[in-house]
């Protein structure tokens, strides 16, 4: 056999090596949700998804073993979906069977109080990725609970900032009737009083929500509307209809030409569609050719949270769940996740902090926090709890 023919027949077989030469150290990560009926969007423009959350974890698991495969770490992903009825306490149980000690959490806040409950989830480090109810940043946080998705004291901070910034000051707050919207206007007149604004009225919404889809269906919106929203002078009509009830209804229909925002309109958000800087449309277009549809909030948490993960394993370069949970806990953390800047847990209360997009139907408008809110440690940490006001004693 000649030089040459040696040289070719070495570079086939590397080529032909797979991707790891041995086997890899696997880091395993839980991902616990419940079935439940999807949400009914008020508009066809929007599909229903009955994927949301894991299709951000399977992507993120996708990322990671990208990397991870040049440090010989692999990364599974235990997909555990618990029924309707069924227990989440013991499906912690049996991941931990498993050996699972790296959780990533996409429950609402009282599911996700039962799962922190149980024994096997103190040997564990949970990720947060779709409760935004404040108290399990405060008087109901864990040591060992991350929140990967904003507080609604976060998205309320980031568009008061916005609006301060702007000088729009005076606000009507409307709000629905579920129990997540009493929470968001909560959190809505918190940021009012903390940036100087002014609430000149609140009203709940009292309507039943009409049919949009019968032929009548805008004229009814179109009369009862208008009047609704009669209030004294203000600048900008804040909503909270977290539920999806009713928000869509109001812009353009509004007693006096005023802007919508809250939860409709202008929207402060973890991730939109809309966002494009700092090489959002990668991630965009690689969700959209494994999901078949956009990239929602659910589902960036979801990817924050396998990410942080992989960027822990990268960093360290072990696959150790230990070591892992240290370092992701630790000051030199920094997730990179498409907002301009490394992403960190704050300390005082496990809450990542992140810049909070701020949305419109076609386009974002802006980015919080806003200039000229200044922090002696992080621009970040001016929306949300700041450590002194946090009420979390368990960190």
């Amino acid at each position: 056999m000649t030089a040459l023919s040696r040289l070719i027949l070495v570079g086939a077989l590397l080529l032909g090596a797979p991707a790891w030469a041995a086997d890899p150290t696997v880091v395993r990560i839980g991902y616990l949700t419940r079935a439940e009926e999807p949400r009914i969007p008020l508009t066809f423009l929007e599909p229903v998804a009955d994927d949301e959350g894991v299709q951000g974890a399977r992507l993120a698991l996708a990322d990671n073993n990208t990397t991870g495969r040049f440090l010989d770490i692999g990364f599974e992903l235990v997909e555990t979906v618990v029924e309707e009825d069924g227990s989440v306490a013991d499906a912690v149980r049996g991941l931990a069977g498993q050996g699972i000690r790296l959780l990533v959490a996409d429950l609402r806040a009282d599911a996700l109080l039962e799962v922190m409950g149980t024994p096997e989830a103190r040997d564990m480090l949970v990720f947060n990725s779709r409760a935004p109810d404040d108290e399990l940043r405060n008087e109901r946080c864990a040591a060992n609970l991350l929140h990967v998705t904003p507080s609604r004291r976060m998205l309320a901070d980031a568009l008061a900032q916005y609006l301060a910034f702007r000088r729009w000051s005076t606000w009507f707050l409307v709000v629905g009737r579920a129990p997540e919207d009493a929470a968001y206007a909560e959190a809505l007149r918190r940021a009012a009083k903390r940036y100087g604004a002014r609430i000149v009225q609140e009203k709940g919404w009292t309507f039943e929500e009409a049919n949009r889809r019968v032929d009548t269906g805008h004229v009814t919106a179109q009369t009862e509307i208008p009047t609704f929203t009669q209030a004294p002078e203000h600048d900008v009509l804040v909503v909270a209809d977290e539920a999806d009830a009713f928000g869509d209804y109001l812009p353009y229909r509004t007693w006096l030409p005023r802007l919508v925002t809250g939860t409709h309109g202008l929207v402060p958000t973890a991730w939109s569609r809309v966002h494009e800087q700092w090489g959002a449309t990668q991630l965009h277009s690689r969700f959209e050719r494994q999901a078949g549809r956009w990239m929602r909030p659910r589902d960036y948490t979801a990817w924050m949270a396998v990410r942080a993960v992989g960027e822990a394993a990268t960093r360290t370069r072990s696959g150790d769940a230990a070591t892992l949970a240290a370092f992701i806990r630790g000051p030199d953390f920094a997730l990179p996740a498409f907002k301009g800047q490394g992403l960190s847990f704050r300390e005082w209360d496990g809450q990542l902090r992140q810049p909070v997009l701020l949305a419109g139907p076609r386009m974002l408008v802006s980015v919080s926090p806003q200039p000229g809110f200044l922090h002696q440690f992080s621009e970040l940490d001016t929306i949300g709890d700041d450590r002194p006001e946090s009420r979390c004693r368990a960190r």
